[in-house]
């Protein structure tokens, strides 16, 4: 694997593991490959997940408030519920993430892929999101006050207020 012209030594092979309600928290899994694991209900706060796979993954209701997700794949992945308060998202790809319900409050989301995901009742409060990618995503019901959006593609995005933007 490589990253920047480096060659990086990959991370853990967790590919299915079932670590519901494991105690992550500040754990070192970067380029951990974790698709299709479930997480559900795990605590993965203050975590290091930098460029993990995390495809498929079921997170509900996971604990990852103040984790670092920078560049992770969670494609598809189920977050509903989950605490993401201050989770650093720069550069992940969420689309067709489930994050229904989840709490992005503070959430650092620049350059996130978050297209066709669903965020519906999500808490965004004050969450970064410049330059992300939220086309076709399900944003109803979201809270999305003092969220910062510049340069967002929201292109066919169900805003909070159902309605879809141009």
């Amino acid at each position: 694997m490589e990253a920047n012209g480096y060659k990086i030594k990959p991370g853990p092979n967790l590919i299915r593991a079932d670590l519901s309600g494991a105690d992550l928290s500040g754990a070192n899994l970067n380029f951990a490959n974790l698709a299709g694991a479930n997480l559900t209900g795990a605590n993965i706060e203050g975590a290091h997940l930098n460029l993990a796979n995390l495809h498929g993954a079921n997170l509900t209701s996971a604990k990852l408030i103040s984790a670092n997700l920078e560049g992770a794949n969670l494609e598809g992945a189920n977050l509903e519920g989950a605490n993401l308060i201050m989770a650093r998202l720069q550069g992940a790809n969420l689309s067709f993430a489930i994050l229904s319900s989840a709490n992005l409050s503070f959430a650092r989301l620049q350059g996130a892929n978050l297209s066709f995901a669903i965020l519906s009742s999500a808490k965004l409060f004050s969450a970064n999101m410049e330059g992300a990618d939220l086309e076709g995503a399900n944003l109803s019901g979201a809270n999305l006050t003092s969220a910062y959006l510049f340069k967002a593609n929201l292109t066919g995005a169900t805003m909070p207020d159902g309605t879809k933007h141009d």
